[in-house]
């Protein structure tokens, strides 16, 4: 029977992952489910009798563990699942572990189909697609300094209807060397390109893409070369927020790091090549002093400022067909009234 093709992914009622968990949290197409036919140890285990004993005495091994996998599986997620019911199975390759699923399936009379090339075909295509989609938008690059609330009026601009690709979002990251988020850990590389990619998959181009002037990494992941070059060579929406407002803001988002000094002082000791032992000292001194808005302003001052400004000159330097808006409240009313503005006909 025919297997189905990657452009045919989205043609499904559901997709289905049978990979083990770690291949599966690695990356795997965006909304699939995964019910392993072999567990992480089970997967390991078969691999080591294919290695050191023989094919046959592991395939012997693999289809006792897959067949009672896949049963439980029957007899849990598919329990209820109607006549009419339409999955799309993938493995590694397109191979034993998708095929033994879509057999079962099919015989019982759904209308399963496997992926042919597997996740394989799939990550395939997801890199030539990162090559070619993101030049196929415009994009309005959201610039201003650290804290005055880029992020905040993305997810305004989503509210009002505007088609929005938060990368730090899908990064699970701020950004900067105190952008990792409390107790998440960022996705890997090849996930974050898994969701930039459905991102944009979803994205009328004859409208605009909203997108943070971000440099070429967040946190450990990079950003796709195409994307960044894009981005580089869009118009900007400049925002020129007050520095007591975006201090205000900045204590708010990284409230995380006010029961920890001992955690924000260790951050800020991995800057001292950068801007010398003395001042990191005199930040140190006041994250010990738990005196954050001095702490915030002197950060701003002394490191984000004038890092921004060198990083907006090499990569987001000023055009004729900028926007400028002024953003005195960044309060959740405040970026809704500025989205309003943003989006409103020129």
């Amino acid at each position: 029977m025919r297997a189905a093709t990657v452009a045919e992914l989205h043609a499904f009622d559901e997709v289905i992952d049978v990979r083990s968990p770690g291949e599966f949290a690695e990356d795997h197409f965006p909304g699939a489910v995964n019910l392993p036919v072999l567990n992480d140890a089970e997967r390991a285990r078969v691999g080591t009798v294919y290695k050191q004993v023989s094919s046959f005495e592991a395939k012997k091994i693999g289809a006792a563990l897959v067949s009672r996998n896949i049963a439980q599986h029957l007899e849990t997620w598919f329990a209820d699942k109607p006549k009419t019911y339409r999955p799309l199975v993938y493995c590694w390759r397109g191979g034993s572990r998708s095929g033994a699923m879509t057999h079962i399936l099919q015989k019982i009379g759904f209308a399963a189909m496997q992926l042919d090339g597997g996740y394989k075909a799939y990550r395939r295509h997801v890199v030539e697609e990162l090559e070619r989609l993101p030049a196929q938008f415009g994009y309005s690059v959201v610039c201003a300094p650290t804290g005055s609330g880029k992020s905040r009026l993305l997810q305004a601009l989503a509210v009002e209807g505007a088609q929005v690709l938060d990368l730090e979002e899908l990064a699970a990251h701020r950004g900067s060397l105190l952008g990792a988020l409390p107790g998440q850990e960022q996705p890997s590389q090849k996930s974050f390109e898994s969701a930039i990619w459905a991102a944009l998959t979803r994205f009328d181009r004859a409208r605009p893409v909203f997108v943070e002037s971000e440099s070429k990494k967040i946190g450990a992941l990079r950003v796709p070369d195409a994307l960044i070059a894009a981005m580089h060579a869009s118009p900007c929406i400049r925002l020129e927020a007050p520095l007591s407002a975006r201090v205000r803001l900045l204590t708010e988002d990284y409230a995380h790091f006010l029961d920890d000094p001992e955690t924000i002082k260790l951050q800020l000791g991995y800057l001292a090549a950068l801007r010398g032992h003395e001042t990191v000292e005199a930040w140190q001194a006041l994250a010990s002093r738990q005196a954050w808005p001095e702490l915030v302003t002197a950060l701003l001052a002394e490191h984000y400022d004038p890092a921004y400004h060198r990083s907006l000159a090499r990569n987001y330097a000023p055009s004729p067909s900028d926007r400028v808006f002024l953003a005195e409240d960044l309060s959740a009313d405040g970026l809704r009234q500025l989205a309003r503005e943003i989006l409103a006909p020129a």
